[in-house]
């Protein structure tokens, strides 16, 4: 069939059941759709439902529901946003703590992500309040973080079958470096907090990756792989990854700001990041399996 309707419950309270699978089939077959026989991914926790017709959403409590093609579901790249999407901290927001400027950086760094102000800007505003702050401070802050559950397991599994996975984001490479290792990606790339001395100097090296840099990077990496877009993923949560979100195969709104979910068609809000593989397709018995550091 030509499309797959895919119902996708959280690991850590699965929610999926023949009831709900049974409501989500209704659903299409109201929107006179021809539905085929469902395929369970994971038990309780992710299915596939088969059908052709017209690809509309449909609203289900709790569980993500995505409609995605049938064919060429799994991905040959992965490029990810790394803060809110891969861990959950905001890494300016953490620094900004130490000088008890968190609530002020923290409503800056809101604004931007939802598209509000623009992202270079807010960035250089932001990283000029640090400005002074000792650059020891960057480990300490690096202590903070704190991994969103399903990404080691999505990296490990991606890699297994051949896909290569980046890390491209719009904060500093001292901590997308560390991630990348916790995580396994092949490859990295973020803005450089430029120092003074032991301090930072309050600026950015130029040029910043925002969001036109993010969705080049897609571009350059397919094109590097030989790959066609509709070959690849990519996953966000802010305003700065609406156009890598927009141009790839598969652009996944993961937990995402409302200005980013109003704009993009597959979006994860209860699910982990382990709901990326089965978008594509993959059963649980697929994955690679890593522990979350």
């Amino acid at each position: 069939m030509k499309n797959v309707l895919v119902l996708v419950s959280t690991p850590a309270h699965p929610a999926l059941n023949e009831g709900a699978v049974r409501a989500a089939t209704a659903v299409l077959r109201a929107q006179g759709a021809t539905v085929g026989t469902p395929r369970w991914l994971a038990p309780e926790i992710a299915v596939d439902i088969p059908f052709d017709g017209e690809a509309r959403p449909v609203a289900m409590t709790a569980i993500d529901a995505v409609v995605v093609p049938a064919e060429g579901r799994r991905k040959k790249l992965l490029v990810a946003d790394m803060e809110s999407t891969m861990i959950h901290n905001e890494m300016l927001d953490e620094l900004a703590d130490f000088l008890g400027l968190r609530d002020r950086i923290a409503a800056i760094t809101a604004r931007a992500m939802n598209g509000e102000i623009d992202f270079a800007g807010a960035l250089e505003e932001r990283v000029g309040l640090l400005k002074g702050l000792p650059a020891a401070r960057l480990d300490e802050a690096a202590t903070r973080i704190r991994y969103m559950p399903g990404g080691a397991t999505l990296v490990a599994t991606m890699r297994a079958h051949g896909a290569t996975c980046a890390l491209v984001s719009g904060g500093f490479t001292h901590f997308t470096g560390l991630v990348q290792q916790a995580l396994g990606f092949d490859l990295q790339a973020a803005n450089r907090l430029e120092l003074d001395g032991a301090t930072l100097a309050g600026t950015v090296a130029r040029p910043i990756l925002g969001k036109e840099a993010k969705l080049a990077t897609l571009q350059a990496l397919a094109g590097e792989r030989g790959l066609a877009l509709a070959e690849t993923m990519s996953v966000g949560d802010g305003a700065n990854d609406l156009p890598m979100l927009k141009a790839a195969g598969l652009g996944v709104a993961y937990h995402a700001k409302p200005a980013v979910a109003a704009e993009v068609a597959a979006r994860i809000g209860h699910g982990d990041l382990t709901a990326l593989l089965y978008l594509q397709g993959y059963s649980r018995d697929e994955f690679v399996e890593r522990k979350d550091p």
